[in-house]
């Protein structure tokens, strides 16, 4: 028993010294945006405003109000960025797409926004509609992205906000090719890229390092998704080209009928993502949260956000 102890106690002793992070008072509050989705139904429209009023305080530099395959949600979205403007304090960046549509369709939303007061928009190239296998451009829309970014810029003075994938996007020919993609998103006018979810840090501050290299120099804000439903986040992931580590599966074995563990794991899994990105002089984060508010809240609060005062 003796011998044991002592060899433990010289492991220990011997052993490297792993420096803690940084203490929360040491690094200011980074700047924080949040993504929700439009409802499909009344009660999901509740939960949704439900979500809005419990993030509201925490003063985000912006949120997103997505946008259904195929300008499906269309409607919807514009209602909720709508509302947003007229009973909110908070900046609304509006998703548009190119999927299913003429330029002059496209054109036509985006001057709606901004005759709204929307002046940040979140363009995306878009997935495909339902039941289609691959992308294809609308035979008289916008082809890609980029080419919606130039759209946008004609018709007023946008902030406008493109997706990164620091994983690369599943159909691209190519990492380097999509990073051309990014590249010229950004040459096009756009001012931010936010990425895809990760959960492997190295694998978005090695993404930053080809980015400079590349000569983007725009922020990249990682895009941060809390999980609650590890399998649910298993299946979209295999379809959106993000990896899911092995040890993330460890940690939510088990826990299939445990709810409740299952989102105190979830807090932890994302607050250390976040607070090692923090350590590493990340200073701004976009939540996917799925129109579920408190592990979002919790993580913010991790990371210094407080409400705002009245």
């Amino acid at each position: 028993m003796n011998q044991v102890m002592g060899g433990t106690l010289a492991r220990w002793l011997t052993g490297p010294r792993v420096a803690g992070l940084p203490a929360p008072a040491e690094m200011p509050a980074p700047r924080l945006s949040f993504e929700f989705f439009p409802p499909r139904t009344d009660k999901l429209e509740e939960q949704l405003w439900a979500c809005i009023r419990r993030l509201e305080p925490l003063a985000p530099r912006f949120v997103s109000v997505t946008y259904g395959a195929g300008g499906s949600t269309q409607e919807r979205t514009h209602a909720t960025v709508a509302r947003i403007v007229t009973e909110t304090t908070l900046t609304p960046a509006a998703h548009l797409t190119c999927v299913g549509a003429t330029r002059e369709e496209v054109d036509a939303v985006a001057r709606r926004y901004w005759a709204a007061g929307v002046r940040h928009i979140v363009a995306l190239r878009g997935d495909p509609p339902a039941g289609a296998a691959t992308y294809t451009p609308h035979p008289g829309g916008y082809a890609q992205a980029e080419d919606l970014v130039r759209g946008l810029k004609r018709i007023g003075d946008f902030e406008i906000s493109v997706g990164a994938y620091p994983e690369t996007h599943p159909a691209a020919l190519s990492a380097e090719a999509d990073l051309d993609f990014l590249k010229r998103k950004i040459d096009a006018g756009a001012t931010r890229a936010i990425t895809q979810y990760f959960f492997d840090t190295e694998v978005y501050l090695r993404f930053l390092d080809r980015c400079l290299a590349k000569g983007i120099t725009v922020p990249i804000v990682p895009g941060i998704l809390p999980v609650s439903n590890f399998q649910q986040v298993v299946k979209f992931s295999a379809m959106c080209g993000a990896s899911v580590p092995a040890w993330m599966g460890q940690l939510f074995e088990g826990l299939e009928e445990d709810a409740e563990t299952r989102r105190m794991v979830a807090a932890v899994v994302a607050a250390e993502q976040v607070r090692l990105l923090q350590a590493n002089g990340v200073d701004e984060f976009h939540f996917y949260t799925l129109n579920r508010p408190d592990l979002t809240y919790a993580i913010a609060h991790i990371l210094g956000a407080r409400p705002r005062k009245a």
